[in-house]
């Protein structure tokens, strides 16, 4: 299998994807538009675009669904199919079996593997719960006498993206020592996040 899923029934596949020398821009306007393309899906959760820090011309997409029957209905759409035609020529994807912890301290198809799960689990609350407190002490008693369905979603649209673009890539590079094993060659010190255009 090359997706994951979490305790809550959703799924996360990473595609890494190696682009011909001097088509990046292309590569990125095609990004964008198979991001905006899939976003309309349902069950899409989002997608995650990076550039490696350490292999100029490779990118990696981590993309999330609500399940797996809805990820396999836009990975074997005829509209995915068509955006996949696109990239001839430009680059080459794969896709990578992971788990969705795993994805903030490594990249798949990089020569240093994940940390233990342990680590990454103890690294994680370290984020999550000054976060948490943050938002029972800020947010949660203006929020009180919205209903609970609203009240529910402002905790992960805080969350989520607080941690993934700006708390987890710096935990893993200052813990990075602690993370990976001495007398192994230790990954990037920080991998290019960014939207692609």
């Amino acid at each position: 299998m090359d997706a994951t899923g979490g305790g809550d029934g959703t799924v996360t596949v990473v595609f890494t994807w190696d682009v011909r020398p001097g088509r990046e821009r292309e590569f990125e306007r095609w990004a964008s538009g198979i991001n905006q393309a899939g976003a309309r899906w349902p069950g899409h959760l989002g997608a995650t675009w990076l550039r490696s820090e350490g292999a100029r011309y490779r990118y990696y997409t981590v993309l999330n669904f609500t399940d797996r029957e809805r990820l396999d209905a836009w990975l074997d759409s005829e509209e995915r199919a068509g955006w996949l035609d696109r990239l001839d020529g430009i680059a080459k994807g794969h896709r990578h079996h992971t788990t969705g912890l795993e994805t903030w301290f490594s990249l798949p198809g990089e020569s240093v593997p994940a940390p233990p799960r342990w680590k990454m689990v103890v690294v994680t609350f370290c984020a999550v719960y000054p976060m948490s407190l943050l938002i029972q002490l800020i947010v949660v008693p203006p929020t009180q006498p919205w209903p609970v369905a609203l009240k529910a979603v402002v905790f992960p649209l805080l969350l989520v993206p607080v941690l993934t673009y700006a708390l987890m890539p710096f935990l893993s590079r200052v813990l990075r020592r602690w993370l990976y094993p001495q007398g192994r060659d230790l990954p990037p010190a920080s991998p290019q996040e960014r939207d692609v255009p």
